[in-house]
């Protein structure tokens, strides 16, 4: 047989080639003994590959959970045969920021993610599902009582033992958060931490980069974030540097303040020497149409003063986050009963439907930046008496409430605890084509996995949790062609494995895990829509995780072989033998 092998970038050649070598030698004896036997062959397909190379045709051969070859191979060893021949054969994609570390609790199919070919997902923004206490708890309470998952876990070890037990069909990697972390020890006060609390946060840091963290998150516009000072977060991410973790960041500003914003990131990043990646980057608001070619040169920049610093986007002109990122902040400071009181508060409601329609420098003001009540759709609410509201924007609500807009958003707030949802206009569609297409940036959905069936298909969504990845391949590459299919392949594979610090996958190579997508490359497309989310994208034929079929012939099947991955910290902690004293 004749195998194929590319390249990949030195960084992460660097780091995977042992490990590659030693998924390898099961095959390799294997074959010694004229014994190969695939479990899986995928014949004549176009390969790409992940590394930016040029397509070829081949096959690729799949041994358990790796791959075994790729190249010219003899059909007669294997046990199952697919036919792949004009259709494309890439590494599954990794979604970069995804949110399920609580829906595969719920429903392991994962089925909007798999349907779009990704196998691997890093979540963990700011606010990550562990370390628990009752302080931070509080975040999940609702949500686990509605689907009645019990939290029952405290460190991030018994979090990793708990989704492994669920059977997702995807892999699973997380941040430590930082603001879970500060909720953790201090609460959601807006104060400077002491120098004890901030050894506390160090070492709850430290514990979990032990237990697998893949690096330290923010989400520095929101509460409770937005009270850590950048010494703060440089102490902490200097931690997550000390085990090989990477730093990840939803910035300060994606507004009016980006530059100042993009200034703190470059900073922490050169303070900490740590590799940093910004979360779905954007110029927000309509006074920063077009700055965007002004904040890639910046990124670039940094770069040349060796400053190593990216980013990723999601592919549509519309954001999604909680409607309390739509009031000042100052009405979260404290927590959910304190926000609660607030809510109830003549004066204080006052007061914040005056700051809500003016600019400010002390919050990024997202009511104002969509253009007030029409800017600001309701998509997914925990609350029952909320679901008549769900798919409307603030102008209709309010009219179905015979309130100002502003006022229904602050009563929809308070009675769902602060668990809504919703759909924010705030970009430009010109400046999400010049980031797609970047070189620097790769991609994540920003949204949890949902399903068109299930429990989690009882709410609306955000399209981008339905469609981000077929969306790329359809729109920028097929319509537009901002951008090569191997490109955009590189770009949501192997260049978000190295931004993550991932070793064994995102390239189609012998010892790699065997997470592969086959898709028609002339039919994959998104169908979700703002106004009908809940809806699988096309195209996508087969995908597998871990050697297992997740999707075949374009349906999904019992298969949930899905795994937790760890950071490089848990292999240090385990070499020096600490990792099972933090459980």
């Amino acid at each position: 047989m004749r195998v194929a092998a590319r390249a990949c970038d030195s960084r992460w050649q660097c780091k995977c080639s042992i490990p590659v070598l030693l998924a390898l030698l099961p095959i390799l004896a294997a074959s010694a003994f004229g014994q190969p036997n695939y479990d899986f062959l995928l014949r004549g397909a176009h390969v790409v590959d992940g590394t930016g190379a040029p397509w070829f045709v081949g096959d690729i051969a799949i041994v358990g959970d790796r791959i075994a070859a790729v190249g010219k191979l003899d059909a007669g060893l294997a046990r199952q045969r697919i036919d792949a021949e004009g259709l494309v054969a890439s590494p599954g994609f990794i979604d970069i920021q995804g949110q399920s570390e609580f829906n595969l609790l719920v429903d392991g199919r994962a089925a909007s993610k798999i349907t779009q070919a990704v196998t691997t997902e890093i979540t963990g923004e700011g606010v990550s599902i562990a370390p628990l206490n009752e302080r931070v708890m509080e975040d999940f309470e609702d949500e686990a009582r509605k689907f009645n998952v019990a939290l029952n876990w405290h460190s991030l070890e018994q979090y990793l033992e708990r989704l492994e037990g669920a059977k997702p069909a995807i892999n699973l990697g997380t941040f430590v958060g930082a603001g879970g972390v500060r909720t953790y020890v201090m609460g959601k006060d807006n104060r400077t931490a002491t120098p004890e609390e901030l050894e506390h946060m160090r070492n709850l840091v430290s514990q979990a980069m032990e237990q697998g963290a893949f690096g330290l998150s923010t989400a520095l516009q929101y509460v409770p974030d937005s009270f850590a000072s950048t010494e703060e977060i440089v102490e902490l991410a200097k931690v997550a540097h000390r085990y090989g973790g990477v730093y990840f960041t939803h910035q300060r500003s994606e507004g009016d303040q980006i530059f100042a914003s993009l200034d703190e990131v470059f900073s922490i990043a050169q303070r900490a020497d740590i590799s940093t990646t910004i979360w779905h980057l954007k110029t927000a608001y309509r006074e920063n149409f077009g700055h965007m070619a002004e904040v890639l040169k910046r990124i670039e920049a940094a770069r040349s003063r060796g400053i190593d610093v990216a980013a990723s986007v999601y592919p549509y002109a519309r954001a999604s986050n909680g409607l309390v990122a739509c009031l000042p902040s100052w009405i979260q400071e404290g927590g959910t009963e304190k926000m609660l009181e607030r809510l109830k508060n003549p004066a204080e409601r006052r007061r914040a439907e005056q700051e809500m329609d003016r600019p400010s420098t002390s919050w990024q003001n997202q009511w104002l930046g969509s253009g007030g009540s029409t800017g600001v759709t309701l998509i997914q609410v925990l609350n029952p008496d909320l679901k008549k509201y769900e798919g409307m924007n603030f102008e209709q609500i309010g009219r179905a409430m015979g309130k100002d807009p502003r006022e229904a958003a602050m009563d929809v707030a308070a009675a769902d605890r602060g668990n809504s949802q919703v759909v924010i206009a705030i970009m430009e569609e010109a400046d999400v084509r010049q980031a797609v297409s970047s070189p620097l940036i790769t991609y994540g959905s920003d949204s949890p996995a949902q399903a068109e069936d299930g429990p989690l298909s009882t709410t609306k969504a955000h399209p981008r949790a339905f469609g981000t990845f077929p969306r790329i391949l359809a729109e920028y590459v097929r319509a537009q062609h901002a951008l090569s299919l191997e490109e955009a392949v590189r770009k949501m594979t192997s260049q978000a494995a190295s931004r993550a610090g991932i070793i064994d996958r995102g390239i189609l190579r012998p010892g790699m895990a065997a997470d592969i997508a086959v898709f028609d490359p002339s039919k994959i497309q998104d169908v979700a829509t703002y106004n009908n989310p809940l809806r699988y994208s096309l195209g996508m034929r087969h995908v597998f995780v871990n050697g297992r079929p997740v999707l075949l012939n374009g349906s999904i099947t019992g298969e949930r072989p899905g795994r937790a991955l760890r950071g490089p910290g848990y292999k240090l902690a385990k070499l020096s033998g600490v990792a099972d004293n933090h459980r």
